[in-house]
């Protein structure tokens, strides 16, 4: 029998929870507010690049180009 695969959980186990202690300290929240901080500016340019490139998909596909109206796509019918 192995024993390595045991031995690699008990140690990402102990890991895992000496950093959330690390990141709960009073020395670890500054550090913890900074990485929240940066997950929300990343999502606030994820938006801001989705919006440019929607627009930017609008003006190459042409806002002049009329699409021709049937007569069974009248609002009032």
């Amino acid at each position: 029998m192995e024993q390595e695969p045991i031995q690699g959980n008990v140690l990402k186990t102990a890991a895992g929870v000496a950093g959330a202690g690390a990141l709960l300290s009073p020395v670890g929240i500054p550090i913890l507010q900074g990485l929240a901080g940066i997950a929300v500016v990343g999502v606030g340019i994820f938006a801001a690049g989705t919006a440019v490139m929607k627009v930017g998909e609008m003006i190459s596909g042409g806002l002049n180009q009329a699409k021709p109206q049937r007569e069974d796509d009248s609002p009032f019918f």
